[in-house]
């Protein structure tokens, strides 16, 4: 059998991706997934170009980048007339991005740390993270 040519019923591009059914309904909605060949009954049929298609999806989405993102690459890979430093220079942007989300996530979390050390955890109703939430 032709892996090329492998019927897929949408549980089963859903089960071989690991993308919930309903996200695949979204995807389809927003455009990210191309329309499909229906069967006589009328239900979508997927090729393994969809499964990778959805998993190229998946990666980029565990990765953060955003459907945007994603919907700009995809532009790209679907044109044919990509270079791999085109790419490169999208993914490295999306790096600069999650590394600044790092930054200020280590920021929260010293402060964080700190706020929880200067609480003794008492019964009384004076806390200091709730003075700390609310100055400014």
């Amino acid at each position: 059998m032709n892996s090329q040519n492998c019927d897929l019923s949408r549980g089963k591009l859903s089960q071989r991706s690991g993308v919930n059914i309903e996200t695949i309904r979204y995807y389809e909605k927003i455009d990210l997934m191309p329309e499909t060949q229906r069967s006589a009954a009328g239900y979508r049929i997927y090729q393994e170009c969809h499964l990778r298609r959805l998993l190229f999806i998946r990666r980029c989405r565990e990765l953060g980048f955003t459907l945007k993102n994603i919907r700009d690459l995809l532009d790209l890979v679907d044109g044919g007339e990509y270079t791999c430093a085109e790419i490169r220079d999208r993914t490295a942007s999306h790096l600069v991005d999650v590394q600044a989300k790092i930054r200020d996530l280590q920021r929260m979390q010293r402060t964080l740390k700190t706020m929880v050390s200067a609480c003794d955890g008492g019964l009384v109703p004076n806390c200091p993270i709730v003075d700390t939430l609310t100055t400014t």
